[in-house]
């Protein structure tokens, strides 16, 4: 009697770790299926730009700064934000930045700050020669062509605004247009 007892437990015992290694096996080839669908299948067209939101952060700034801060509205999905930050530094001087990859995947950002058009240009854009101007939605700006960045830069409303990048100047025009404070 007490032979059949242990006999039963045994095949309990085995059962379970049966049970407990069929289980890990299922979870490994599941982890392998996962694994080689992440790896063979591209994600958003296998391009690692990882985007980020900014509602928050441009609420934020608008709170803070002493200048109506400029965000784009309106410009097609393909522009896509990656950074985004606003400070104060130690000069006092309130920046805002948003940085976008462009539909030809290079780089534009909005850079303003209430520090002068030459202290914002020489922090945006290294080696920045005038470029002559350009007229963007009815207003002036200046182009200033930099290594590696050239730029946009019109001052008003207390902040120099600075739209930077490796971009064209169309592109960098493009982003300037859609900028609403």
């Amino acid at each position: 009697m007490g032979h059949h007892g242990g006999v039963a437990s045994d095949t309990k015992t085995q059962r379970g770790r049966q049970t407990v290694r069929d289980m890990i096996l299922s979870l490994l080839v599941v982890g392998g299926v996962a694994a080689v669908v992440y790896i063979f299948i591209p994600h958003s067209e296998g391009d690692p730009v990882r985007t980020v939101p900014y509602t928050v952060e441009l609420a934020t700034a608008r709170r803070a700064a002493p200048y109506p801060v400029l965000a784009p509205q309106g410009l097609p999905a393909q522009w896509r934000a990656t950074s985004v930050r606003y400070s104060a530094d130690d000069g006092g001087h309130a920046t805002w930045h948003l940085g976008f990859v462009t539909p030809s995947g290079s780089y534009a950002a909005v850079e303003q700050s209430d520090d002068s058009a030459d202290g914002v240009l020489r922090a945006q854009v290294k080696g920045g020669k005038p470029d002559g101007s350009a007229s963007v939605g009815g207003e002036d700006w200046d182009r200033y062509q930099g290594e590696p960045y050239r730029a946009l830069v019109r001052e008003s409303g207390g902040a120099t605004t600075v739209v930077t990048g490796s971009a064209s100047y169309r592109e960098l025009a493009q982003l300037a247009q859609a900028l609403h404070g």
